[in-house]
């Protein structure tokens, strides 16, 4: 079978002329010239010398890349002021507008005409005037047979391509931006005859020959393997192919095409497929590169001036097929529907019939979400064909069936409202020879393409998540969470036991329980005159709405070993008062109930019968924010009362693009490495959770989910896991195992740019540091730069009111917090499909606090890192007073005569110092959000021994002397801390001892000297005497000697406290 001419589409661009252009060139005029970027094909006019309505009537070839994807590329035309005829001011080429056509308005050749566009700003601040004329059109040309193949490179030691075999077809292709090399099967590449092609092709393009372009993403020199077909799955987690030695390769992944998506998502994308059907496939970075990166190509760094939903990934096409419901059909127990397409067969849940229907109804209400390609489903004869057939499931006969031409389906795309379903009537086929039963009846569906955006989407049976039940994308809410203060003032009429000891006060407590929490009172005070019992004391809850729980408070004697209850009471939590500020919140007096027998009995409850009472203040706090994360990693500072709630001053968009190289996390049949993952996101109250992707190490999920932020500064966490719990035969108590996690700290990000990064997934385990793969993250922080809203909130205290009002203990807040994380992930675990418990806390850090002595490393060698500029003051102070560089010294000694002669200029001089730190710093700022750092986490020098010690429960299961040497190691630890608390107190204590007089001799010459400096400092003028101490401080080094000088041994000699110590 012969195959079909191939062609390829060229468009046309005709650059007329333009009209009142804006001057530029500081004479009144402007040189202009046009620059026309197409699919990555970039075109220049001539330059119109001095000239505001120029005439250039030149025209431009480009090629389409993608002929389907036409309509979404997009044309722009940006006009410049050419800097060569300026009068010699000019260090740039002055912008004097742009123009952005789509390929939606290209017309047909020989329908085209002149269309004259105003020139349009590419900042708020430009000043931008005239308009441009141009002719655009596009038609097919045919390629001949010679013009199909594209000539091999030219390399150093090859033959020129006229000696080359013209029908061996390459199999490795080596891409460039507009150029497509091929050169022999398993041929290889490095650096340098990468930068040869480059240079050749530029000398081509100086010399006018122009090869055909194909369009391609421009990017950093890579390695590149072209393959017809994409590699076959393997068992394992695919190695990470390493770049040649010195090649710094870039991160870049394999590419995948997609069609029918907006055109700003289009001219993010980096995966492009050239003319033919080969694949790209790009080589990972090696395992060792623990560092986030820059994806290249694939979204523009400037902000733009629209923002569309879902911009931030790659739009993934899905075939639509909504399938309602049945009527008229033959005899049959319970119907189902199969679908078939070209690469797809599916089967739809059993129908449900509702009473008081006509018999032969039936209803699904499902919908299949099938993975579509326009490309690869067009291929064969039948591809553009879906057969929806109905059959019976228990004798498995055929009750008709439906075929729809893939052609006519329908795109849908969002905000467009659902399609409304229709009736067809079922037909039979060729099933219907092999079956007696007679085909009739209608069937209700509805067929549309769409994308990940649809609404359909969370809920449809997807092609790459099939098990539906524990693989959909949700977004979750974390519950509203209350701070209950239980004050205890005092108790009453207790039924205190008789035959106490003489002399023997009781001991009478409150225990006060709130579901799984637990508090208790200290020893209450017994007044003289009366058996009432005082304690006022706060005992502090986290309550969860609904407020369904219930409030228990338990008085117990705790004289005698075993507690004896003399009373309870029950009070439901929604039941009591809720306040959001510091006013006063009234207490009541509530009758004791139940209690045991004066003889250490049961509590049984004792019908009314009067056991005390108790006096109790209780208030849930509004006030307060609950916090169930880390403070240093906190996504949300607002307090429980949404009537304090501040304005959001912006919203934090992510779009979740995929992972890379993700390791085997599981074996199924036959031994063979699999990985399920799911990406969750939690910032403020709300988590976010992709769909599992089955059975691969490059899951592509193209997620894109939205907050809205109330503080800057905030962090954003992202977790990858392995889901266990899709399976129906396995153990639901397998918890998910998790694969990775970064933070993003949301004050990093700048205003409206969009970071798309990819970011190592690391994980600490008992064998220490391993790198699981890497995930692939699009985020943007839109907000406005320097409103006042944004400005203030930097101004304002990080937590509410009642936090700085009535503070909470640093140990009770953590203790609140771990009730509070408990209380999230049991409200979770109840949501469907349930976020388990391991899951949670992950996401929390809810062992943060936990003790390592690889945290501990890691905050010494922060403070470390914060003192490091005062130990570089201290040497540069030291090499100057050294004269190490005898000019630095002496333009020492000037600044320091003007500052003292000048001392008003002290001050400002120190801030114009800070100012040009921070500038002179402003060129090492950090491009990207930065994630995990093992060099600052101490994760690549760890210890095992340390590991185990830091992944060890508590209590520890580790053998005795296991215990005894970690225990002896961290007694070795802190005595180096004992030794330097000690040295501290030292020096603080011979401060003292200046006028303590516990060295008469030291304090009277300490005194005497001071008396002198007095009387010096009254004759001498103050600024004599400040150049004279800083001239001898400064003196140079013949002039000084080598031991210490006297006022520091005089220090050392004085005593401290140490020599009392036992």
């Amino acid at each position: 079978m012969t195959e079909p001419p191939k062609t390829v589409r060229k468009v046309l661009v005709e650059v007329v002329d333009a009209r009142d252009l804006l001057p530029k060139d500081g004479q009144g005029s402007s040189s202009a010239y046009v620059i026309a970027d197409f699919d990555g094909q970039r075109k220049r006019t001539t330059t119109k010398y001095r000239d505001l309505n120029p005439v250039w009537k030149e025209t431009f070839e480009f090629t389409v890349s993608d002929p389907s994807n036409m309509e979404f590329e997009e044309l722009e035309i940006e006009v410049f002021n050419d800097k060569k005829f300026c009068n010699g001011s000019g260090r740039k080429n002055h912008f004097l507008g742009r123009v952005k056509v789509y390929g939606s308005q290209f017309s047909k050749r020989g329908d085209e005409g002149i269309v004259y566009f105003p020139l349009e700003k590419k900042s708020v601040f430009s000043w931008i005037r005239g308009e441009i004329g141009l002719r655009i059109c596009y038609y097919d040309e045919l390629l001949e047979e010679d013009q199909q193949q594209p000539p091999p490179p030219p390399e150093k030691d090859a033959p020129p391509p006229q000696q080359q075999d013209p029908q061996k077809s390459p199999a490795v292709t080596m891409v460039e931006e507009v150029r497509v090399f091929q050169v022999a099967e398993h041929a290889e590449f490095n650096y340098h005859d990468y930068h040869h092609h480059q240079n050749d092709h530029h000398q081509q393009h100086q010399n006018g020959t122009h090869s055909p372009p194909v369009a391609i993403e421009e990017s950093p020199p890579p390695v590149v393997h072209v393959h017809s077909e994409p590699p076959p799955q393997q068992p394992q987690g695919p190695l990470p192919e390493e770049p040649p030695p010195g090649l710094n390769a870039p991160p870049l992944h394999s590419m995948e095409t997609h069609t029918h998506y907006h055109p700003e998502v289009r001219m993010m994308q980096t995966t492009r497929e050239s003319s033919g059907n080969n694949r790209v496939k790009i080589m990972r970075r090696p395992n060792g590169d623990f560092t986030p990166k820059v994806i290249s190509g694939r979204f523009k760094s400037e902000p733009t001036e629209r923002i569309l939903p879902y911009d931030l990934v790659e739009p993934m096409q899905y075939l639509f097929i909504r399938i309602v419901k049945a009527r008229g059909l033959s005899q049959n127990e319970s119907p189902f529907i199969k679908l078939r397409t070209s690469t797809h067969f599916v089967r739809s849940k059993p129908a449900s019939y509702r009473p008081g229907d006509s018999p032969g109804s039936f209803e699904w209400h499902q919908v299949f979400a099938l993975g579509h390609n326009n490309k690869t489903d067009v291929q064969s004869s039948d591809a553009g064909i879906i057969e929806i057939s109905v059959w019976d499931s228990q004798s498995e006969q055929f009750l008709g069936g439906v075929c729809l031409d893939l052609s006519d389906v329908p795109v849908r795309d969002p905000p467009d409202s659902p399609l409304a379903p229709q009736w067809y009537r079922l037909e039979s086929g060729a099933a219907a020879d092999q079956n007696s039963c007679r085909v009739s009846g209608d069937i209700q569906l509805s067929v549309w393409i769409g994308t990940q955006a649809d609404d359909a989407f969370p809920e449809a049976w997807s092609s790459d998540a099939p098990y539906v039940a524990h693989t959909r994308s949700k977004v979750y809410q974390s519950p509203k969470l209350w701070y209950l203060r239980v004050t205890v003032i005092e108790a009453q009429d207790l039924r205190i036991a008789s035959n106490l000891p003489p002399l023997t006060a009781p001991e009478i407590r409150v225990k006060a329980q709130l579901g799984f929490q637990s508090a208790k009172t200290r020893r209450g005070s017994m007044s003289n005159h009366s058996t009432s019992f005082q304690w006022i004391e706060d005992l502090i809850f986290v309550a969860g709405e609904p407020l369904e729980e219930s409030l228990i408070l338990l008085v117990e004697d705790r004289t005698n070993k075993e507690a004896l209850l003399l009373g309870h009471i029950i009070i439901p939590v929604s039941s009591i008062e809720q306040r959001i500020d510091e006013r006063h919140v009234a207490s009541k007096w509530f009758a004791l109930e139940g209690g045991g027998d004066t003889g250490g009995g049961g509590g049984g409850v004792n019908g009314g019968s009067y056991r005390g009472r108790i006096h109790l203040r209780l208030c849930l706090e509004g006030g307060y924010h609950v916090l169930d994360e880390a403070a240093h990693v906190c996504s949300d500072f607002r307090p429980t009362a949404k009537q304090l709630w501040k304005p959001a001053i912006g919203v934090l968009e992510l779009g979740i693009l995929g992972a890379r190289g993700l390791l085997p996390m599981k074996t199924k049949g036959g031994g063979k490495g699999s990985t399920d993952a799911y990406c969750v996101a939690k910032f403020g109250k709300k988590w976010v959770r992709t769909r599992t992707i089955t059975d691969s190490f490059d899951p592509r999920w193209n997620e894109q989910y939205t907050w809205q932020v109330y503080d800057p500064c905030t962090v954003l966490t992202i977790g990858v896991f392995d889901n266990w719990h899709m399976f129906g035969d396995m153990s639901d108590d397998k918890p998910d195992c998790r694969i990775g996690k970064i933070r993003i700290r949301v004050s990093t990000l700048e205003s409206n740019k969009v970071y798309t990064n990819s970011y190592p997934l690391l994980v600490l385990l008992r064998t220490g540091l391993k790198k699981m793969g890497e995930i692939e993250l699009a985020v943007r922080f839109a907000c406005p730069s320097l409103l006042p809203d944004t400005c203030a909130a930097y101004g304002q205290p990080l937590l509410p009111k009642m936090h700085y009002l009535r503070p909470l203990g640093v140990a009770q807040q953590e203790a609140l917090r771990g009730a509070a994380t408990r209380m999230v992930s049991l409200w979770l675990a109840r949501s469907e499909p349930p976020l388990g418990p391991e899951v949670v806390r992950y996401m929390l850090d809810a062992d943060s606090h936990t003790w390592s002595m690889r945290k501990s490393k890691a905050n010494w060698f922060r403070i470390v890192a914060v003192l490091a500029w005062a130990v570089g003051l201290a040497k540069w102070l030291d090499d100057i007073r050294r004269w190490r560089n005898s000019v630095t010294t002496v333009l020492v000694h000037a600044l320091y005569l003007v500052l003292v002669w000048y001392p008003d200029l002290v001050v400002p001089t120190g801030f114009l110092y800070v100012i040009l730190i921070g500038v002179w710093y402003y060129r090492f700022r950090p491009k990207i959000p930065a994630g995990m750092d093992i060099r600052l986490s101490q994760a690549e020098t760890v210890d095992p021994d340390e590991l185990d010690e830091e992944f060890d429960t508590i209590p520890s299961m580790k053998p005795p002397e296991i215990i005894r040497a970690r225990y002896d190691r961290l007694r070795v630890l802190a005595a180096r801390v004992q030794t330097v608390l000690g040295d501290f107190a030292t020096q603080g204590e011979r401060v003292q001892a200046l006028v303590s007089w516990r060295d008469p001799r030291a304090t009277k010459l300490f005194i005497g000297v001071c008396l002198a400096i007095t009387l010096i400092l009254y004759v001498v003028p103050p600024k004599m005497v400040a150049v004279a101490l800083g001239f001898y401080y400064l003196r140079h080094p013949m002039f000084r000697d080598p031991m210490p000088p006297a006022s520091l041994n005089f220090f050392r000699r004085l005593p401290s406290l140490s020599d009392r110590l036992m």
